[in-house]
């Protein structure tokens, strides 16, 4: 038990994920994406922080995977990200009404669902591009989206601008800083502690503000 919990937290840490996984490391980051934009109980996963690093290490998951040139892995993240979207309204479209009268556990929290509603309430179909780049967001996004029943053809557009709108942005950064900067790999954590303030602290702004908007929401 003790080994899976040494696993667990050591799947926050980016670094560890791409030194240690090596040859399998893509598949890996691959999963962690999906799961992330594709299921609730990934809100908690790193992936701002993953794409970042993977763009540092990008020279080596093209090495470990045929050599294929980085624009070629940047997009293949990109599709694993616009189906881990479809997934995410498919689950909403067959069980939204349900996930609101869910309870609570470490898994599935209601209030970022609500959260997310609200968030998406604002901005419409936008919100599938801007919560790309908003942890828990990213997760609820497109379960709202499919519980709402928007239609499938104007998220697919969204979704689709937002999965390369992220994907690209996020891995280039990192992928081009390191080149730039060799240096970066030596203070990676502190880099990635950075990216999850930044990431962070609009979310938890508002969940704050969200709080007293909550019950004006119509289930």
């Amino acid at each position: 038990m003790s080994n899976f919990w040494d696993f667990f937290k050591h799947l926050f840490n980016p670094r560890w994920i791409f030194l240690y996984f090596g040859n399998t490391a893509l598949f890996v980051l691959l999963a962690i994406v999906f799961a992330e934009t594709g299921f609730f109980i990934g809100f908690f996963l790193p992936g701002d922080s993953l794409l970042f690093t993977a763009g540092i290490f990008g020279e080596d998951l093209c090495k470990n995977f045929y050599n294929v040139p980085f624009f070629v892995i940047i997009l293949i993240v990109s599709c694993v990200a616009i189906l881990g979207n479809m997934q995410g309204y498919w689950l909403g479209y067959k069980s939204g009404k349900l996930l609101y009268n869910r309870k609570d556990s470490f898994f599935f929290k209601k209030k970022y669902l609500i959260s997310a509603k609200i968030f998406y309430n604002k901005y419409k179909t936008t919100a599938l591009i801007i919560s790309r780049f908003l942890p828990i967001f990213r997760s609820f996004a497109p379960i709202v989206a499919g519980a709402i029943r928007v239609d499938f053809k104007k998220f697919m557009i969204y979704n689709i601008i937002g999965a390369f709108a992220w994907t690209f942005s996020i891995m280039l950064a990192g992928h081009y800083l390191d080149k730039k900067f060799p240096e970066l790999k030596n203070h990676l954590e502190w880099i990635i502690l950075l990216i999850i303030l930044m990431t962070t602290l609009p979310v938890f702004f508002k969940l704050r503000v969200s709080k007293n908007k909550k019950k004006k929401i119509l289930i």
